[in-house]
This record gives C-alpha cells, structure tokens and sequence, in this order.
C-alpha cells in the first residue's frame, strides 16, 4: 500500500488501464489473466497498448509484459504456461484442508509452523524444514483459529504488505453489519474480518452469520474449507480454482430463507479504481441474477473501504455510492492508526450504497446525526449554512471560502494569483500541471473524450515504440512505469 495521500490522477502517469469485456486474447501470468494498458504520451492522440500483471507493480515480483501486437510463438507460450504451473501453491486446496485436519489431530508438542514457509509441518516434514525459523509454542487450535496473527504479514511495499485492521475498527463493522440484518458477508480481501466472524459463531453469543473469504494470499487455504475460502484476484476476477469456486461464490450468493447478502472489501490503497469497479460490478450482476425475485433495480448490499480522496473516482464508477465519516483504523500501519506514533484523523473511510441515515456510527466516539444531511458526521464536521452541507472529508473543522463559494481544509488560504484556496507554500501564477487531454492539452476534457484523436486512436497498436531517455522506455522500463491494478500493493490482511 502507498501510504502517500495526494494520489495522482490516473492518466497523469501516463499510462492508462484500458477495460475490455471479456478479453480472450489477453494472456496470463502466475496471478491470472492480465490487463492492457496504454501508453500515452503528452501531445500524442495514440499510444501504444502492452499487457501487464493485474497484481504486482514490481517487475521482481512479476516480470510478465507483452506488447499487444506481439506475435507469440509457440515455444514462448508453452514457456509461460510451465512458469504459471512453478508459481502455484505447493498444495491444493483440497489437500491443505487434509492436512489441516491431520494437523490439529496432533499432540499439542508435536504441531509446528514455519515462519518462513508459512507453512503448517507434520512430523515427516519437520527435517525439510529443519533450518528454517520454526513456531512451536502452544499452537492450539484456538490461536489456529486466527491465521492473520499467526501468518507473518507480507512487507514488500511495491507488491504486498499486509495491514491489520485494528480491533475498534473489525468489532464496529461486525456490530453494523449484525445490526442492519446481514446474515452473510462476502468479504472480499477481509480476512480479519471473515475471521472474527468465525469466531463469534462459535462463541454462540448472537445470531450465526455466514462469511466466504476470496482473498490473493493462497496461505489461507491451510486454514478455511472450500466453501470458506476462495484464492481470488479482485483486479481481474480471477479464481485460481476455476469453475469449483465460481460455483462456491454463486451458492453464497443465493439470499435462501430471507438470508441478505452484503459485501465487505477493502482492497489495496494504491489500487486502480476503475479495474476493481469492474470486478465488484461482476460480482453484483452475479447476485442480481442469481436472486430474481428481489427488487430488479436493485444493488447487492456493499462496503468498499478506501481512502477519502478516492471518493471521485468510487462515485464515477458507482454513483449510487456515498462516503462515510467514520475513520477505519489499522493496527500496523504506522500512519493509519490512532494513537502517539499515528495520524490523529486516519484517511481511510467507508463507501456504500446502502442509505446513509442506516449506518448508525459509535456515539461513545463522537460521532453524531446531522438532521439536516441525514447522516453521522465526526466531530470535528460542522454543518455548512452557505453550502448546506456537512462538508469536512478528513476530520477537521473545514471552513467557508466566500469567494470559492465552497467549504475548504482549514490550513488552506485564498490566493488573489490562482483565485482559488490552496496551501499557503504552492507553485503559484498558474504554474501548477492542470490535469486535462494527452492528446491536444486542453484542461476540459481527458485523452479518450478529445474530439480531434478519433482518427489517430484508430491507428492504435502500430506506433513505434517510445524514443529512449534516461536509460530507455521500452518495453521493459514502461513496464516498471506502468500504474499496475495494484500501484503499491496492499493485499493486506484486514
């Protein structure tokens, strides 16, 4: 995850991920089918198109690029495929469960885990792993019941790095989630969560509630059942289980006996919006067909949660989607997370489209109704009589701007040069890079609405490739450049 807070536009990278239904064509790496994207330079209307990893930004992490007029051979293709067959999970997931079976048969002194494996050892294996840093103490079936404490988060920040939600925030969303009647919970790169779920059915304290995890991390196949887990790319919808967890998905989905169905996910911070919203939308025509006699216009319950200045991009892709003030905390993040060594307001907010006025928010934080906006609101958001709003996105008290006619962040001041409120330290008189068309520079529109490049984005695919600076943009240094699905990988545990 990148833990920076202005993130840019997504075609001021200059690279743009292009959404196509159904391709076929596009080929696979070891985390499944990858996506195109396009190069697109300042002044150019065409820009030359390469496919790349869904999941990693790094090119350590996964080397796979191709441009899209590629001619593959045969040799290369079969290449490929054996690399995809080296990268699987030692185990499949039918054989993880058995042995996790066998595992927990065993006497409390003989169940060992190795830390660097992130494996669960039965005594044959124990001499294979014999250099390797070992867990042995008091492994019991209670603490194998919370696998994102025992697996070592992941920390390479450019392809995993894995973040916790703290206790206050998992406790809350399980409180809300009971509250509003849900009795399943689709928990879409959650694994905390769908964890802690597990945990109160077996307390037996309130009603069960049913959760299926599809998360990246293979790991946790050594712990959930079929039905309870599914190895699943939330940037191209991929299950590396094919049909068999497709079908596990679609059973889920069906709301029998009055059950609701809501989605929880919250996916890498530096993730491309636009791949995700096509996932999740996937997701969704799968519930609304699978449940026909609900309402046809209808959404599937959800809860995306991401940081606040996403919320242009969720409402492009979802506009019947609103943002929440409640501040979702996590417990090894060094930034987002109450406390001395954490942000005093964290960034990271809900997204739903379930009524705002029905998502009631802890009152013992603060939190409290705003009659007029019919929503909880933090403290620090004060109702706006000028813009009729509660206006503040993060946190603090914002205040009114007569001239911008608009709310603004409370360290922000009215500059006379740029007419507008900014930082007080800025690049002013219009020097700033205002965001607008690749193709003829105008600020009013981007790159694939620009009415003069139809003709030049008909040649598409056939541009020579980028001249080389600086050490070269060919294939492989604008593959080390492209804004990947991921970005900053966050395929965290959550």
């Amino acid at each position: 995850m990148d833990t920076r807070v202005n993130m840019p536009d997504e075609e001021s990278f200059g690279i743009e991920v292009i959404i196509q239904e159904g391709d076929k064509k596009a080929p696979s790496c070891p985390h499944g089918p990858t996506l195109l994207f396009e190069k697109v330079c300042p002044g150019e209307p065409a820009g030359r198109r390469f496919y790349a990893c869904s999941a990693c930004r790094d090119r350590k992490d996964c080397n796979f690029f191709q441009w899209e007029d590629d001619k593959v051979s045969e040799d290369r293709r079969l290449a490929r495929e054996a690399e995809n067959r080296r990268k699987l999970p030692e185990f499949t997931h039918q054989e993880y469960c058995a042995r996790f079976l066998e595992f927990v048969s065993l006497p409390l002194e003989q169940k060992r885990f190795c830390q660097d494996c992130h494996l669960l050892l039965l005594p044959p294996e124990w001499t294979a792993h014999s250099s390797h840093r070992a867990l042995s103490d008091d492994i019991t079936v209670a603490r194998l019941r919370r696998p994102s404490l025992l697996l070592r988060p992941l920390e390479n920040k450019k392809s995993n790095a894995q973040f916790l939600f703290a206790d206050r925030s998992c406790h809350f969303l399980l409180d809300l989630l009971a509250g509003l009647g849900f009795r399943k919970v689709l928990c879409v790169g959650t694994p905390r969560l769908h964890e802690l779920i597990k945990i109160r059915n077996l307390e037996g304290k309130e009603a069960p509630v049913r959760s299926l995890l599809l998360d990246i991390d293979f790991r946790y196949a050594q712990f959930y059942s079929e039905d309870e887990f599914c190895h699943y790319n939330m940037f191209n919808h991929h299950f590396f289980n094919g049909k068999t967890a497709r079908g596990v998905l679609n059973a889920f989905l069906r709301e029998v006996g009055g059950a609701k169905v809501v989605m929880v996910t919250d996916p890498p911070f530096g993730g491309l919006v636009k791949p995700l919203a096509h996932s999740f939308s996937q997701i969704f025509d799968a519930w609304k067909a699978l449940n026909p006699s609900g309402n046809a216009e209808g959404e599937m319950p959800m809860f995306w949660i991401f940081p606040y200045f996403f919320e242009s991009r969720i409402l492009e892709c979802f506009p019947t989607f609103s943002m929440l003030d409640y501040q979702v905390d996590y417990d090894n993040h060094p930034l987002y997370k109450h406390g001395k060594t954490g942000r005093k307001q964290s960034p990271v907010r809900l997204f739903t489209n379930l009524p705002p006025r029905d998502v009631v928010l802890p009152e013992q934080e603060g939190y409290r109704f705003c009659a007029v906006c019919e929503r909880y609101v933090s403290p620090g958001n004060k109702h706006c009589p000028a813009c009729d709003a509660c206006t503040s996105k993060d946190g603090r008290e914002w205040r009114h701007c007569e001239l911008c006619s608009k709310c603004v962040k409370p360290t922000w001041l009215h500059c006379p040069a740029c007419q507008r409120c900014t930082l007080p330290a800025h690049p002013c008189g219009g020097s700033e890079v205002q965001p607008g068309c690749f193709a003829c520079g105008s600020p009013g529109h981007k790159r694939r609405a620009c009415p003069c490049g139809s003709r030049a984005r008909g040649a598409r695919g056939r541009s020579e490739p980028p001249a080389k600076k600086r050490g070269g943009t060919g294939p492989r240094s604008a593959s080390r450049k492209k804004a990947s699905a991921h970005g900053p990988n966050k395929a965290k545990v959550t």
